[in-house]
Parts: structure tokens; sequence; C-alpha cells
């Protein structure tokens, strides 16, 4: 058996990372599970996980970051509103922009579909604690360029 180049090696890596997301054959994608799971959009998962707990953010910029125009976004906050998951506020510096917040309720959504989403899959059984361990410093190793790419980070 020949050697793997370093491209191939990280395909076979990348291809495994993406199956225990759930992008596999036969498997349903986490983030879009979690969502239905708490009668979310994925959009709106992400949205929920991109606006930190405490703060508030433009809908622009919020729209930017998801790849979403005004229309599409005004839609979804107006949903979220509904829910009482997040709440409109006037900027206080231009009366001419709208910032969006987690309501009390929304932290409460926002922290519990986190931590289903970060739930390990229960394809790690399959390795003993050192592995995880190992495979959990590569990982992180690897992400550490992007930090914010990360849930709940």
């Amino acid at each position: 058996m020949g050697t793997r180049t370093s491209e191939e090696a990280a395909a076979a890596a990348w291809r495994s990372v993406m199956t225990l997301a759930g992008w596999g054959p036969g498997r349903q994608p986490r983030i879009p599970a979690v969502a239905q799971q708490f009668g979310l959009s994925p959009k709106q998962l992400v949205l929920l996980w991109r606006l930190p707990p405490g703060s508030t953010m433009s809908m622009r910029a919020m729209g930017d970051r998801l790849s979403c125009d005004a229309s599409f976004m005004t839609n979804m906050v107006d949903r979220l509103e509904e829910d009482d998951l997040i709440e409109r506020r006037p900027d206080p510096e231009d009366r001419r922009v709208t910032l969006i917040a987690l309501t009390e309720k929304g932290d409460g959504v926002r922290n519990d579909a986190l931590a289903a989403l970060l739930e390990p899959p229960p394809e790690f059984a399959a390795l003993d604690p050192d592995e995880v361990e190992q495979l959990a410093a590569l990982l992180a190793k690897a992400t550490a360029a992007e930090p914010s790419a990360v849930p709940g980070s």
C-alpha cells in the first residue's frame, strides 16, 4: 500500500470531519437538525449564535455576516422578534440604524441550541480518551486561525 500525499490525507481528514458534522451519505446535517429541534431555520440558529449575549449588532452587519440581503434579514428578524428571541433597538448614535439584541428567552434558546450542537457525535465512542484528547488538540490547532467560526466562541 502506497503512502498518501499530504493533500490526500487532508482530503480524507476533511471527509471524516464532514461526516461527523452530518454531511455524509445517509446522515442529517447537525445545524438543520438542531435548528428544527428549536423551531428555527438554520439561518435563524446561526444568527442567534453569531449575536453575542449582552451586546447589540446592526441588522446590516448581521446580514453581512450571514450573507443575507436586507429584506431577508427583516423577515428573519421579524420572526425571531415575534418569538421573543431578539429585540430591535434604535442605535443611540445613528437613528437610521436598527440594532438587534438577544432577549432573555433568546439567550436561553441560544445556549440550549449551542449545547445541542456541541454535543459530541456518537462516533466518538469508538475512540479511547487519549485519542479524543489527541483529536481535540489537532482540531484546535487547525482552527486556531479562525476562532469566531466555532459556535459559542
